[in-house]
């Protein structure tokens, strides 16, 4: 199966009143790179979330955003601090002594001093909260990666298309070659026959100078490797997997074949096929870029 780069996916894990969503988008990339933005409660948490996306993604710029939410209403616990009432109070009542005040200190204004009461957070059982951020995790990056396949079905089969076409580009090149040195022949007797008039014609100088030009505008060789690698990357599409980069190579060498064969055309109409085969590679390689 043939794998888009980008792709998007997003999951809600809910336990015990405890929600952590997870959504997760990808551009290309030539490597694996992963940013995640989590929230600090999770901090601790960010390379086992890398280490589960790695079973799922081997290339692209993925960005990862992780939120938590508590839905207990259980969640802080008021806590009373009597070390630092009794503290407040001894120096209340030496205040009172010292300058001769009236002692007025009661229980609800001790209790308005800083750190006398406070609220603190609960804290999530560690194990729980990992299981529950792992199916969030795991969920996300499963959508995501029927993101990609589905892009990427999509990528494969409009690059077959194009294949296609080159194929028969490649063919017409090959079948229209011998056409252009019999054309080539027969233009070249005729002129010499032309300047010698009645005189009697050497053919095997002619077929000298046919054979040179043969060997100047041969591109046997070239469409013969054009056309192994147009059938490799077909190969490679059909088997899937994780054949981007492969198939990055496999382009750069059509596009070098196509570049020869182009600088030796001396006829319009496989000068103008080895354009539309150029044309076609450069859409091909834009195309291949985003296959992971």
């Amino acid at each position: 199966m043939i794998k888009s780069m980008t792709g998007f996916g997003r999951f809600e894990a809910v336990k015990d009143k405890m929600k952590i969503a997870v959504e997760m988008k990808a551009v290309n990339h030539r490597y694996l790179d992963i940013s995640v933005k989590i929230p600090k409660k999770l901090s601790h948490f960010e390379a086992a979330i890398r280490t589960v996306l790695k079973e799922y993604i081997q290339r692209g710029k993925v960005d990862v955003f992780v939120s938590y939410e508590d839905l207990s209403q259980r969640n802080c616990a008021l806590s009373y601090n009597e070390a630092a009432a009794g503290a407040y109070l001894q120096y209340l009542r030496q205040m009172a002594d010292t300058f001769q005040i009236q002692d007025d200190i009661t229980v609800s204004v001790l209790a308005r001093f800083p750190d006398v009461f406070s609220m603190q957070e609960q804290e999530a059982d560690e194990e729980e909260l990992e299981g529950v951020l792992e199916a969030a995790v795991r969920g996300a990056a499963e959508q995501f990666v029927q993101s990609r396949m589905k892009e990427g079905e999509n990528l494969k089969n409009d690059l077959l298309l194009k294949l296609d076409e080159m194929l028969a580009g490649v063919t017409f090149i090959e079948e229209h070659s011998p056409q252009i040195i019999a054309q080539y022949h027969e233009k070249l007797k005729a002129k010499v026959k032309e300047l010698l008039g009645d005189k009697q014609l050497d053919d095997n100088r002619i077929a000298a100078e046919v054979t040179i030009y043969a060997d100047k505008i041969c591109v046997d060789e070239e469409t013969v490797r054009l056309r192994s690698h147009i059938e490799a990357v077909q190969k490679e599409l059909l088997t899937g997997g994780s054949v981007g980069r492969k198939l990055d190579f496999i382009a750069q060498e059509m596009n070098r074949e196509a570049n020869t064969i182009l600088s030796k055309a001396s006829d319009l109409a496989v000068s103008d096929t080895g354009i539309e085969l150029k044309t076609s590679i450069e859409k091909v390689r834009e195309q291949i870029q985003n296959i992971e």
